[in-house]
Protein backbone atom coordinates (compact mmCIF):
# COMPACT_ATOMS: atom_id res chain seq x y z
CA UNK A 1 0.00 0.00 0.00
CA UNK A 2 2.97 2.27 -0.12
CA UNK A 3 1.63 5.71 -1.37
CA UNK A 4 -1.86 5.15 -0.63
CA UNK A 5 -3.68 6.62 1.23
CA UNK A 6 -6.09 5.19 3.60
CA UNK A 7 -9.21 5.52 6.64
CA UNK A 8 -9.73 3.74 9.72
CA UNK A 9 -13.16 4.45 9.91
CA UNK A 10 -13.97 3.55 13.42
CA UNK A 11 -10.75 2.75 14.27
CA UNK A 12 -11.80 1.24 18.01
CA UNK A 13 -8.39 0.68 19.15
CA UNK A 14 -6.60 0.94 15.99
CA UNK A 15 -5.50 -2.49 14.93
CA UNK A 16 -6.25 -1.72 11.53
CA UNK A 17 -4.71 1.50 11.37
CA UNK A 18 -1.58 -0.32 12.32
CA UNK A 19 -1.94 -3.06 10.02
CA UNK A 20 -2.46 -0.62 7.21
CA UNK A 21 -0.03 1.77 8.32
CA UNK A 22 2.55 -1.71 8.47
CA UNK A 23 1.51 -2.18 5.09
CA UNK A 24 2.95 1.02 3.85
CA UNK A 25 0.21 3.33 3.83
CA UNK A 26 -0.80 6.96 4.26
CA UNK A 27 -3.28 6.90 7.59
CA UNK A 28 -5.93 8.72 8.94
CA UNK A 29 -8.12 7.06 12.00
CA UNK A 30 -10.91 8.15 13.38
CA UNK A 31 -13.31 7.09 16.08
CA UNK A 32 -16.18 8.83 18.20
CA UNK A 33 -15.07 7.53 21.31
CA UNK A 34 -12.17 9.81 22.94
CA UNK A 35 -10.84 6.42 25.05
CA UNK A 36 -10.36 4.61 21.54
CA UNK A 37 -8.79 7.35 20.06
CA UNK A 38 -6.35 7.15 23.29
CA UNK A 39 -5.87 3.61 23.21
CA UNK A 40 -4.55 4.07 18.76
CA UNK A 41 -2.39 6.86 19.64
CA UNK A 42 -0.59 4.96 22.58
CA UNK A 43 -0.78 2.06 19.48
CA UNK A 44 0.98 3.81 16.83
CA UNK A 45 2.00 7.33 17.92
CA UNK A 46 2.88 9.34 15.39
CA UNK A 47 2.23 7.37 12.70
CA UNK A 48 -0.94 7.98 11.60
CA UNK A 49 -3.30 11.10 12.09
CA UNK A 50 -5.76 10.32 14.42
CA UNK A 51 -9.05 12.35 15.74
CA UNK A 52 -12.22 11.96 17.38
CA UNK A 53 -15.22 12.17 14.86
CA UNK A 54 -18.96 10.58 14.79
CA UNK A 55 -19.66 9.00 11.12
CA UNK A 56 -23.30 10.05 11.85
CA UNK A 57 -21.70 13.56 10.57
CA UNK A 58 -19.88 15.27 7.81
CA UNK A 59 -16.21 13.77 7.68
CA UNK A 60 -13.72 16.65 8.04
CA UNK A 61 -11.56 15.93 4.61
CA UNK A 62 -11.59 17.51 1.29
CA UNK A 63 -13.66 15.12 -1.73
CA UNK A 64 -11.30 12.49 -2.97
CA UNK A 65 -8.92 12.04 -0.11
CA UNK A 66 -8.43 8.37 0.36
CA UNK A 67 -7.92 5.37 -2.06
CA UNK A 68 -9.01 3.06 0.78
CA UNK A 69 -11.38 3.65 3.50
CA UNK A 70 -11.70 0.46 6.45
CA UNK A 71 -14.39 -0.16 8.71
CA UNK A 72 -14.36 -3.11 10.58
CA UNK A 73 -17.82 -3.19 12.94
CA UNK A 74 -18.49 -0.37 13.43
CA UNK A 75 -21.82 0.47 11.09
CA UNK A 76 -24.25 -2.16 12.70
CA UNK A 77 -23.97 1.03 15.78
CA UNK A 78 -25.58 3.34 13.01
CA UNK A 79 -29.04 3.75 12.07
CA UNK A 80 -29.14 5.47 9.08
CA UNK A 81 -25.93 3.85 6.88
CA UNK A 82 -26.79 6.34 3.68
CA UNK A 83 -24.98 9.19 5.83
CA UNK A 84 -21.92 7.78 6.39
CA UNK A 85 -21.62 6.18 2.71
CA UNK A 86 -22.62 9.14 1.06
CA UNK A 87 -19.49 10.68 3.07
CA UNK A 88 -17.28 7.23 2.09
CA UNK A 89 -18.29 8.16 -1.37
CA UNK A 90 -16.86 11.74 -1.23
CA UNK A 91 -13.95 11.18 0.05
CA UNK A 92 -13.07 8.48 -1.72
CA UNK A 93 -10.71 8.97 -5.12
CA UNK A 94 -12.46 7.25 -8.23
CA UNK A 95 -11.79 3.50 -8.26
CA UNK A 96 -11.23 3.61 -4.39
CA UNK A 97 -12.31 0.83 -2.58
CA UNK A 98 -14.46 0.43 0.84
CA UNK A 99 -13.97 -2.84 3.01
CA UNK A 100 -16.42 -3.08 5.67
CA UNK A 101 -18.09 -5.58 8.39
CA UNK A 102 -21.09 -5.86 10.42
CA UNK A 103 -22.79 -7.78 12.52
CA UNK A 104 -24.60 -10.77 10.15
CA UNK A 105 -28.08 -9.85 10.55
CA UNK A 106 -28.84 -13.67 10.97
CA UNK A 107 -26.51 -14.04 13.76
CA UNK A 108 -28.22 -10.84 15.74
CA UNK A 109 -31.77 -12.30 14.57
CA UNK A 110 -30.70 -15.41 16.17
CA UNK A 111 -28.77 -14.49 19.35
CA UNK A 112 -31.25 -12.40 20.36
CA UNK A 113 -34.23 -14.40 19.69
CA UNK A 114 -36.38 -11.54 17.40
CA UNK A 115 -39.48 -12.65 15.98
CA UNK A 116 -39.26 -10.71 13.11
CA UNK A 117 -36.18 -10.62 10.72
CA UNK A 118 -37.23 -8.29 8.52
CA UNK A 119 -37.39 -5.35 11.24
CA UNK A 120 -35.70 -2.86 11.20
CA UNK A 121 -34.51 -1.91 15.80
CA UNK A 122 -32.05 -1.34 18.46
CA UNK A 123 -31.00 -3.71 20.27
CA UNK A 124 -28.84 -3.99 23.45
CA UNK A 125 -25.51 -5.90 23.38
CA UNK A 126 -24.28 -6.68 26.38
CA UNK A 127 -20.89 -7.49 27.31
CA UNK A 128 -19.14 -8.70 30.28
CA UNK A 129 -15.35 -7.82 30.49
CA UNK A 130 -12.54 -8.92 32.73
CA UNK A 131 -10.98 -5.08 32.67
CA UNK A 132 -14.14 -3.04 31.96
CA UNK A 133 -16.54 -5.46 33.94
CA UNK A 134 -20.57 -5.00 32.23
CA UNK A 135 -20.20 -3.30 29.05
CA UNK A 136 -23.62 -2.13 27.23
CA UNK A 137 -23.67 -1.55 23.44
CA UNK A 138 -26.91 -0.43 21.35
CA UNK A 139 -26.39 -2.01 17.83
CA UNK A 140 -29.09 -1.49 14.86
CA UNK A 141 -30.44 -4.57 13.24
CA UNK A 142 -31.53 -4.56 9.79
CA UNK A 143 -32.22 -7.31 6.98
CA UNK A 144 -29.32 -8.30 4.35
CA UNK A 145 -30.87 -6.79 1.88
CA UNK A 146 -31.17 -3.23 3.60
CA UNK A 147 -27.12 -3.52 3.81
CA UNK A 148 -26.86 -4.08 0.07
CA UNK A 149 -29.20 -1.65 -1.07
CA UNK A 150 -27.64 1.01 1.28
CA UNK A 151 -24.45 0.41 -0.45
CA UNK A 152 -25.57 -0.10 -3.78
CA UNK A 153 -26.62 3.34 -4.94
CA UNK A 154 -23.09 4.80 -3.47
CA UNK A 155 -20.66 1.38 -4.63
CA UNK A 156 -20.26 -0.89 -7.12
CA UNK A 157 -20.64 -4.13 -5.09
CA UNK A 158 -17.53 -6.18 -5.47
CA UNK A 159 -17.54 -9.31 -3.16
CA UNK A 160 -20.00 -10.13 -0.27
CA UNK A 161 -18.28 -12.74 2.31
CA UNK A 162 -20.10 -14.46 5.48
CA UNK A 163 -16.85 -15.86 7.25
CA UNK A 164 -15.98 -19.27 7.93
CA UNK A 165 -13.46 -20.46 10.37
CA UNK A 166 -10.14 -21.78 8.72
CA UNK A 167 -9.24 -25.36 10.02
CA UNK A 168 -6.53 -23.50 12.74
CA UNK A 169 -8.78 -22.03 14.34
CA UNK A 170 -9.22 -25.62 16.04
CA UNK A 171 -5.54 -25.74 16.23
CA UNK A 172 -5.06 -22.63 17.73
CA UNK A 173 -8.30 -23.53 20.60
CA UNK A 174 -8.38 -27.11 20.54
CA UNK A 175 -11.08 -26.65 23.42
CA UNK A 176 -13.25 -24.57 21.20
CA UNK A 177 -14.88 -27.03 18.95
CA UNK A 178 -18.74 -26.29 19.69
CA UNK A 179 -17.74 -22.58 18.95
CA UNK A 180 -15.92 -23.87 15.72
CA UNK A 181 -18.89 -25.84 14.26
CA UNK A 182 -21.34 -23.19 15.01
CA UNK A 183 -19.53 -20.69 13.20
CA UNK A 184 -19.15 -23.16 10.02
CA UNK A 185 -23.02 -23.55 10.09
CA UNK A 186 -24.47 -20.19 11.61
CA UNK A 187 -23.09 -16.88 10.00
CA UNK A 188 -21.59 -14.29 12.66
CA UNK A 189 -20.23 -11.92 10.55
CA UNK A 190 -20.75 -9.77 7.38
CA UNK A 191 -18.16 -8.43 5.00
CA UNK A 192 -18.43 -6.38 2.20
CA UNK A 193 -15.93 -5.12 -0.43
CA UNK A 194 -17.25 -2.51 -2.31
CA UNK A 195 -15.76 0.27 -4.54
CA UNK A 196 -16.31 3.70 -6.20
CA UNK A 197 -17.06 3.95 -9.67
CA UNK A 198 -14.06 5.28 -12.26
Amino acid sequence: MTGLTALDAGCAAGWYTEQLFNRGASVTAVDMSAEMIAATKRRVGEKAAVLVHDLNTPLPFPDESFHHIVSSLTLHYIEELSLPFREFQRILKPGGQLLFSVHHPFMDFTLFQRPDYFAHEWLLDVWNKKEAGRVEMAIFRRPLQEIVNRTTPFFTLERLIEPQPVPEFLEKLPDSAKSYERLMTHPHFLIIRASKPQ
